[in-house]
């Protein structure tokens, strides 16, 4: 659990811009045939927005793991079946590199054969498909059309808040509905607005940069401690430490030190926290899909038994 990070206050960033976008989706999601909703590939359920889900819940769906480059490939091969396991359609990517967004096309004609068999049938079989392309801030959208148009159609930037108005591309036979990234109003879980935190969702200004980091370290440890390990050179005793202790420890480490000895440790939060979304402690990923109740199982087997 990442609770460290939130033991005074809520994180809430909901500026007036995304309750506007809100009202725009609904207002636009009839004028589309079908949402590409993004995801954050490391933290694949706290990056589902449930209002999204619940404007969009009426159009065919197709999710896209982005940034899955940054994430443990083994729990996002899990990720996938469990989107499959539910009917969604759900496939990887690194839209930064140029050329991979176009895996969507097939996913989408797909999830459009019955739309596109019918427009056929009327003589309309060139008819652009409109997309709505939604997600978080800061999980990739604006990087994931420049990828699919092959050429800087959206404005694109490594912090969220950048897209503020829908944008309508078109390329090769689509035309795309870049929509701003939004949040939701109140976080029922403190785990995914920690999680939110953690890959920059929610503005860095609002926070507290050393709750930021010493959350960080809480959830990162319990899931990869040897990669904390190794990454700044520690003892195993430094699992035991509580987590502002283990973040002085690390910023010792890296010489982060000012006058009388003490540690600088807004220096080692900001740099722990970079580094983090830079990837440079490995591929990981924060969350693991759930684990199927008894319920469950014995449905899936007995439909195997049918």
């Amino acid at each position: 659990m990442s609770e460290t990070i939130i033991n005074r206050r809520q994180i809430q960033w909901f500026p007036g811009h995304m309750a506007k976008t809100l009202r725009l989706m609904e207002k636009e999601i009839r004028n589309v045939d079908c949402v590409l909703q993004i995801l954050d590939a490391r933290i694949p359920l706290s990056s589902l927005n449930p209002e999204i889900e619940r404007i969009t819940a009426g159009k065919p769906h197709l999710y896209v793991l982005n940034k899955a480059d940054l994430a443990d490939p083994d729990i996002t091969r899990r990720w996938l079946d469990y989107f499959r396991s539910a009917g969604a359609g759900c496939l990887p990517m690194d839209s930064r590199q140029s050329g991979k967004a176009h895996a969507v096309r097939g996913p989408i004609e797909k999830e459009l054969a019955e739309l596109m068999q019918r427009r056929r049938a009327k003589g309309m079989a060139g008819a652009a498909i409109r997309v709505m392309v939604v997600g978080i801030p800061n999980v990739g959208k604006s990087t994931f059309i420049n990828s699919f148009a092959g050429a800087a159609r959206a404005k694109a930037a490594n912090k969220p808040g950048v897209t503020r108005g829908k944008q309508w591309i078109s390329v090769g036979g689509y035309d795309l509905l870049d929509m701003p990234g939004v949040l939701w109003k109140k976080f029922d879980s403190l785990e995914t607005a920690a999680n939110l935190a953690f890959i920059g969702s929610i503005r860095d200004d609002i926070l507290d940069v050393e709750e930021l980091a010493c959350g960080l370290l809480s959830s990162v440890r319990g899931i990869y401690p040897k990669r904390l390990l190794e990454r700044y050179k520690l003892g195993q005793q430094a699992l035991e430490l509580p987590p502002c202790e283990l973040l002085l420890a690390i910023g010792v480490k890296r010489g982060m030190l000012i006058s009388g000895g003490e540690v600088d440790s807004e220096r080692a939060a900001r740099m722990l926290v970079g580094e983090f979304r830079a990837s440079k402690w490995g591929r990981i990923s924060l969350e693991q899909p759930p684990q199927p109740t008894p319920t469950q199982e014995e449905d899936a087997d007995a439909g195997q038994n049918i």
